[in-house]
């Protein structure tokens, strides 16, 4: 387990969980930094990602400061156990794993299980979830979230799939706490043209966005 414990305070700066998958490890190594250097500060690594316990460790090693570093798509306890043993800071997962969500609790590491319904999205709530992811959220779209808050209020949401620059805007207005991004935030053609400064430019749109 890492030492280095997720910060609150950082993800709050910047509210958007940024989902890094498929992407080659030679990649993540230049994306890192200029992630952070945009103005992002925290990512997730899927653990369905060639080699993503490397990247896990790697990230934790070489670009922690200033980042909160987690691992996505933790579907099992053994996933979870690879995860933690990479150092990862906090676990997101696409569904809901009683197990996974208890051992988290139980260790103090924020988990973001996903859900879709109101009965699943109490249930990941009162298990101990730090946020809850919403997936996939485009089915429904930003008055989902305000549907669901509106008699759960207390509820902390995480948006995620299909939110871009487009829509991110009116999932935050509609109350979501956070966004889950992954294709739009890690844009395929700049990442493969290797176009690093066009892709700081990209990230630093999602970071305006957030502001404006």
């Amino acid at each position: 387990m890492s030492e280095l414990t997720f910060s609150w305070e950082l993800f709050q700066k910047t509210p958007i969980v940024g989902i890094i998958r498929n992407i080659s490890m030679e990649d993540v190594v230049k994306i890192l930094p200029i992630y952070r250097e945009a103005g992002l500060t925290t990512v997730e690594i899927t653990m369905n990602t060639p080699d993503a316990t490397e990247m896990i460790r790697y990230a934790l090693e070489n670009e922690s400061e200033g980042l909160n570093i987690g691992a996505g798509t933790v579907c099992t306890k053994d996933d979870l156990d690879q995860a933690l043993e990479a150092g990862a800071q906090f676990i997101v997962t696409p569904i809901i794993n009683k197990k996974v969500v208890k051992s988290c609790v139980k260790k103090n590491i924020p988990i973001f299980p996903g859900a879709f319904t109101p009965t699943e999205i109490y249930n990941a709530w009162t298990l101990g979830a730090g946020m809850v992811k919403i997936y996939p959220a485009t089915s429904l779209g930003p008055e989902y979230i305000k549907d669901l808050k509106a008699p759960m209020n207390q509820l902390k949401l995480l948006p995620t799939g299909g939110v871009g620059l487009e829509n991110m805007s009116a999932f935050l207005k509609a109350g979501a706490n956070g966004l889950g991004i992954g294709g739009q935030l890690f844009d395929k053609k700049l990442i493969q043209e290797q176009n690093w400064e066009g892709l700081k430019a990209h990230f630093r749109q999602f970071v305006q966005k957030l502001s404006s």
